[in-house]
């Protein structure tokens, strides 16, 4: 009797150990990121001596791209924002005629999101961006059109438009709408909010399934929030 409980309790230890051993190596700390963000990305130029194109391009030091999910954690509500600054790309405004403004392609490394807990920020890279993998350590946005401009644009004004174009997540692309605010501070920086929702079966994402997340909603709205800064492009790398 005696013997086959203390059977039973040494199993139970033995399936506790090498299930806790198994969720550590599983939510292990990510690989690193292979390269410089801005590396990643194809800087625009412009051609134009009039003064009329300006080329801005995103400043990690003052941008972010934000994720966020809503989710039943233990039984209770929780919203889950993950960030990171690593993100690069470039714009061109032509402000005399903003028909002619150009978005470059725009990317993220998804290696690199930070939420307020690091083994959930190694599972989703990992398993959810499958980021380890290197064709898909960054998601790209690559703009095919802009709509609802107007004709021209002036230091201090607002614009509110749209970009459509193909996001790239986990080696599967789709056409998605960002929706886009942005605001010419002065002449030399454009600064700005692009917002759009994903539907993770668009992508074939799929989320762990764990015993203390009841629920995660079907969608994850995605947030950049940019300073973009005047470059040269005849002397920029």
């Amino acid at each position: 009797m005696f013997n086959s409980i203390r059977i039973a309790a040494a199993i139970v230890a033995l399936v506790a150990v090498i299930s806790i051993g198994a969720f550590f190596y599983l939510t292990r700390e990510i690989a690193a990121p292979s390269q410089d963000i801005q590396v990643s990305v194809q800087q625009l130029e412009t051609s134009d001596t009039s003064g009329s194109e300006v080329v801005f391009r995103i400043s990690q030091d003052e941008s972010q791209v934000g994720y966020t999910i809503n989710e039943v954690l233990n039984g209770a509500d929780k919203t889950v924002i993950g960030t990171t600054t690593e993100v690069a790309g470039d714009i061109l405004l032509n402000l005399s005629d903003l028909s002619q403004s150009e978005i470059g392609e725009i990317s993220i490394n998804a290696r690199t999101f930070a939420t307020d807990d690091d083994r959930r920020d190694n599972s989703v890279a990992r398993f959810i961006l499958q980021s380890e993998s290197d064709e898909n350590e960054f998601i790209t946005f690559v703009p095919t059109s802009m709509s609802a401009l107007p004709e021209s644009a002036a230091v201090g004004d607002t614009l509110e438009f749209e970009v459509k174009g193909d996001l790239t997540i986990a080696g599967l692309t789709q056409a998605i709408t960002f929706d886009v605010t942005a605001t010419l501070e002065s002449e030399d920086q454009l600064v700005g909010t692009a917002q759009t929702a994903v539907n993770y079966a668009d992508f074939n994402l799929s989320i762990p399934d764990v015993p203390f997340v009841a629920s995660v909603e079907d969608s994850v709205v995605l947030t950049l929030d940019f300073v973009a800064n005047a470059v040269d492009t005849a002397t920029a790398a």
